[in-house]
């Protein structure tokens, strides 16, 4: 495993963190908090530091696992969470993965960190994030005075936003980068889904925010385990998805058998390769479901890291797309979409 600093700040995560998304929610099968427990000290062993939870994952569920997972290891880990979300008064109201309400008044912010923390068993939160923010909260001043107020307390190290596509996120991205410059902007990336996540990339150049890239697999198309015959179950939220999806995305990464190096790397482990080519990225935070891919994931920053060659390869193929003619354009549907709502 290799690291990387946050600017201005005391802050260093693995290039590959571990996002809670995956086991506190359903969306990608049932865990019992045993088997959450296990993958999560399973990734601490293999040198991820970075956990990457939510208040509303779960109502509280994914904070839990992390006090509970590490009760005596908190020197160890890297602790991110998310706020913005009121489950504490609308958990009742969510009907499947529709978005419930939202509130980023000072007091509830001040009150939102407080029983996070108490869910975390901890004193501090390394890294805050507004969660799923829109225009209005980028441009209040209230918003960034009380986060800063929050940090100046002592109970969170750095703070910034995570953003997602079903509720807008390019413009609101941007601007943040450009005026509110935060520790961190958390969003979607990947070597196959580009737009408009390399737009916010540019916009934090020259400057102090770094990423955090989810979905960097491509709703797993990336980890290059899928064919023809696969079929996602009724509860999972690829099954959304057109079958289009499915068959453009097999042609797409057979174009990209190169990257596998003749078995140096995994289509898997260079996708996160590519991304980590990137300095502007602080990490990487894959979707973990079982140990075996959770192995592979950690061990990628120690494959050999994408040559000039490979990353002007790339780039060729997205402007061709690949070599889908045709291919429909993101409507924003399943992960993509998904995502955006209070459970991501």
């Amino acid at each position: 495993m290799k690291y990387r600093d946050f600017p201005n700040t005391n802050i260093k995560v693995s290039e590959v963190g571990f996002g809670l998304w995956t086991l506190s929610t359903g969306w990608w099968g049932d865990y019992t908090d045993e088997q959450a427990v296990a993958l999560m000290r399973q990734a601490l062993d293999l040198g991820i530091t970075l956990f990457d939870a939510a208040d509303t994952y779960g109502n509280g569920r994914s904070e839990r696992l992390i006090a509970r997972a590490f009760p005596s290891k908190r020197d160890q880990i890297v602790i991110a969470t998310k706020i913005g979300y009121d489950f504490y008064h609308h958990a009742g109201e969510r009907k499947g993965q529709r978005e419930i309400a939202q509130d980023f008044s000072p007091k509830f912010l001040r009150f939102a960190v407080d029983e996070a923390l108490k869910r975390l068993e901890t004193d501090v939160i390394d890294i805050l994030q507004l969660h799923n923010i829109r225009m209005e909260q980028v441009d209040d001043d209230a918003v960034w005075e009380t986060m800063e107020n929050i940090k100046a307390s002592g109970k969170v190290r750095a703070y910034g936003i995570a953003l997602g596509p079903a509720i807008g996120w390019l413009y609101e991205g941007k601007r943040c980068a450009e005026e509110r410059e935060p520790n961190v902007i958390q969003h979607i990336y990947n070597l196959l889904e580009q737009f408009p996540g390399r737009e916010i990339l540019d916009a934090t150049s020259g400057r102090q925010t770094r990423s955090l890239i989810r979905v960097p697999h491509s709703s797993g198309m990336l980890e290059g385990k899928y064919t023809e015959e696969t079929v996602f179950p009724p509860g999972d939220h690829r099954s959304h998805r057109p079958r289009s999806w499915l068959i453009n995305g097999l042609k797409k990464i057979r174009t990209l058998d190169f990257l596998k190096r003749n078995g140096e790397r995994t289509l898997g482990q260079a996708a996160l390769q590519w991304l980590l080519a990137d300095e502007r990225i602080a990490s990487t935070l894959p979707n973990i479901y079982h140990s075996e891919q959770l192995a592979e994931f950690a061990s990628a920053p120690d494959t050999p890291a994408l040559s000039e060659e490979e990353l002007k390869q790339c780039s060729e193929l997205r402007s061709k797309n690949f070599g889908v003619e045709n291919d429909d354009p993101p409507k924003f549907k399943g992960t993509m979409a998904l995502e955006a709502v209070p459970n991501s």
